[in-house]
């Protein structure tokens, strides 16, 4: 997550472009919506709750429990009064003088069967129940409000009063994202197969910027992740990495970089000086292996680059050196006698070790544009390239050329860089290049 976040922070000028021009694209004839998640949620109606909780709270059940309990209490009054009645049909003996004994008889009954009567009238009363089970039902909901809308705040990470600019999927639309993308160095090619891809379906559709940006970036990652794929480590030793690429494109830093990575993961690493042209290359290039802990092997300024290769090739396998990491010097790729150098170079590594080499690394300068496309072709022809990696992804670059070569010649991308720091060089992570290159909030 902190290489993520560092290459977010360096491709701030990139996708601030890519989130401009979005902006602008959905803004013309695009129009302003309220949020659709705070719209139903409750944390829109707090107003309108109140005013339909007053009306349940005269109504309040209460009221009509006192008419339904004395409904009762008068049906035990007739009962009683028909109890009389058996007991005249005693009197036919008016013999019997003592007509005051049977008088208090009778009335025990009358008091005895209104207890029964009372009892269950007393468990007919479920109507108590249901009020208090209203209660909190209106309590929890205007509760549940503010906690939801609450939690559905921190995770959008948006205002309550937030207004939204959408505009409808249309052919229009469609151009503008396709010129965007192509200023964005995609390539005329891959823009309009991103931008093809994002319609499919979503014709007709009203999208923000947010929804635009997620579409982006799940189409760039799509295109880029089967070129994802960390440097091979093959069982044969010395394993030989040939980097190459043009002048100023990193190569030095990124052979410092690898060399401390592979050493941390406790490999044996030797480095070679094969620029032997430049004595400021070679200078710089003790310097990483000083920082990662790597011999350099190096030759006399102007000597041949191809000498110096396969006595380095010799001293790795003497050694017993994992891998054996060889520098070049920079050449522009339109420069015939320079690129035949290097395929003398592959000559003599084949001369040596028919295997080898076992990785070519073509170092790409991420501030190149479109001319990076013509790079691979001509390096992939005379070299055999078998890999990429990607520099200088910082504010300067847009970033986007990473996605057409991989669209059009889909080459292993095995690391990008960010920085010049020995660290500053990680695995290639196609999601988190995608979200860091449109600008979407991880």
């Amino acid at each position: 997550m902190a290489f993520f976040k560092k290459l977010k922070d360096r491709l701030f000028k990139s996708s601030s472009r890519i989130e401009d021009g979005l902006d602008a694209i959905v803004s013309d004839g695009g129009t302003e919506d309220a949020p659709d998640i705070p719209a139903h949620h409750p944390e829109r109606t707090p107003d309108p709750a109140p005013d339909t909780v007053p009306a349940p709270q005269p109504v309040e059940v209460p009221a009509p429990k006192p008419d339904i309990v004395p409904e009762p209490e008068p049906t035990p009054d007739p009962a009683p009064v028909e109890v009389p009645d058996p007991a005249p049909d005693t009197p036919p003996l008016p013999d019997t003088p003592p007509q005051p004994g049977p008088e208090p008889a009778p009335t025990p009954p009358r008091e005895v069967p209104e207890p029964p009567q009372e009892a269950p009238a007393r468990p007919a009363e479920p109507m108590p129940a249901p009020t208090p089970t209203e209660i909190p039902l209106e309590t929890l909901s205007q509760a549940d409000a503010p906690a939801k809308s609450g939690l559905l705040g921190r995770l959008l990470g948006r205002g309550e009063g937030k207004v939204v600019t959408r505009r409808a999927l249309d052919d229009d639309m469609l151009e503008q994202l396709e010129e965007l993308l192509i200023t964005a160095d995609m390539g005329v090619d891959t823009a309009l197969r991103v931008t093809a891809n994002l319609a499919e379906g979503r014709m007709g559709k009203r999208l923000s910027t947010e929804e635009i940006k997620e579409l982006l970036a799940r189409e760039i990652a799509r295109i880029m992740e089967p070129v994802a794929r960390p440097l091979p480590l093959y069982a044969k030793t010395p394993q030989v990495v040939l980097v190459v690429g043009v002048n100023g494109s990193g190569k030095t830093t990124t052979i410092g970089k690898l060399a401390s990575q592979f050493r941390a993961a406790g490999k044996k690493v030797i480095i070679a000086a094969g620029d032997t042209f430049r004595a400021a290359a070679v200078e710089q290039l003790q310097i990483w292996g000083e920082r990662a802990g790597v011999p350099v092997l190096i030759a006399p300024q102007g000597s041949d680059p191809a000498s110096l290769v396969f006595d380095a090739m010799t001293q790795a396998e003497a050694d017993g050196a994992d891998l054996l990491l060889i520098d070049t010097a920079g050449r522009l790729q339109n420069r015939a006698d320079l690129m035949e150098e290097l395929a003398k170079i592959v000559r003599v590594i084949r001369k040596k070790d028919p295997s080898a080499p076992h990785n070519t690394l073509l170092v790409l300068d991420a501030t190149t544009g479109q001319n990076a496309l013509s790079q691979v072709a001509t390096f992939q022809k005379l070299a055999d390239v078998s890999g990429l990696v990607m520099t200088k992804l910082d504010g300067t670059a847009k970033g986007g050329v990473l996605v057409a070569l991989a669209d059009k010649f889909g080459l292993p991308i095995h690391a990008i860089g960010v920085g010049e720091q020995i660290d500053d060089l990680a695995p290639f992570d196609p999601e988190d290049f995608a979200v860091a290159l449109t600008g979407v909030e991880k």
